[in-house]
């Protein structure tokens, strides 16, 4: 990619799989890497890895719904490496019980609000300062395929990944004139390790039916899409929703 070498970026959920494979492409490229994750000696061992590249990484704790936290992180990134030029949001999770609209409580709606949406929120309020003063930036969010698929199994998750959209359109359309770009990941289903512990080998192969492409998809897959648009490649894409998944949806 051009542009990379010696930006300064933050992969927020960065620990395991999307995330990890992220910090290590960006690190590859010549960028230098703050990871945050809830799980701290995830984070350690995903910029450990990431730093055997020609950029360097440093992993630390992130509770990516609170605002200190994810302010704390954009502070790191300043006082290492000198400012900040992108922000790969990457924070998800929190569906266990989340089920059709009749049967999801409201404690795990709530849950997904915070994790799903919030998070994203907050770290936008807290990275923009950084990138304006930068003279720009770029931010790359992951939402899902599931925020378009009609799911009937799920509703909480999709909803919460839905609000990331118009988060990144606004940003895109009331601080691009001042160089900040602001766009979205829609990944597939992606084979990280958390995803293929709870498949069986029937499962996979009726996926792999369903997928136009020649195969699943890999967190390497997302990470080449993440580095793109924090490269100077990206330069001319804002306010954009991309769906990385094989052809499994097809989207204007």
């Amino acid at each position: 990619m051009r542009g990379l070498e010696g930006k300064v970026g933050i992969v927020a959920g960065g620990g395991r799989g999307i995330g990890a494979a992220t910090v290590k492409r960006l690190c590859a490229e010549g960028a230098h890497v703050i990871v945050g994750d809830i799980q701290e000696d995830w984070a350690k061992e995903a910029a450990k890895a990431g730093s055997q590249g020609s950029g360097k990484a440093i992993g630390v704790h992130l509770d990516g719904t609170k605002a200190a936290s994810q302010q704390a992180l954009v502070d790191q990134a300043v006082k290492d490496f000198g400012g900040l030029d992108f922000f790969h949001s990457n924070l998800a999770g929190g569906t266990e019980g989340d089920v059709d609209i009749l049967n999801c409580p409201e404690d795990v709606f709530d849950r997904q609000v915070a994790i799903n949406t919030k998070s994203h929120f907050l770290a936008t309020q807290a990275a923009l300062p950084a990138m304006l003063e930068r003279g720009g930036g770029s931010f790359i969010y992951v939402s899902s395929g599931a925020a378009s698929g009609g799911a009937a199994w799920q509703v909480a998750y999709p909803m919460t990944k839905n609000a990331i959209h118009p988060l990144a359109r606004h940003v895109a359309r009331k601080w691009g004139p001042k160089g900040i770009r602001s766009n979205v990941i829609c990944p597939g289903l992606i084979m990280t390790e958390a995803v293929a512990q709870h498949l069986s080998d029937e499962q996979v192969e009726g996926m792999q039916k369903q997928t136009p492409s020649a195969r699943l998809g890999h967190p390497d897959d997302i990470a080449a899409a993440v580095a793109f648009l924090a490269s100077d490649d990206g330069a001319f894409v804002n306010g954009q929703v991309w769906h990385v998944n094989g052809g499994t949806q097809m989207r204007d």
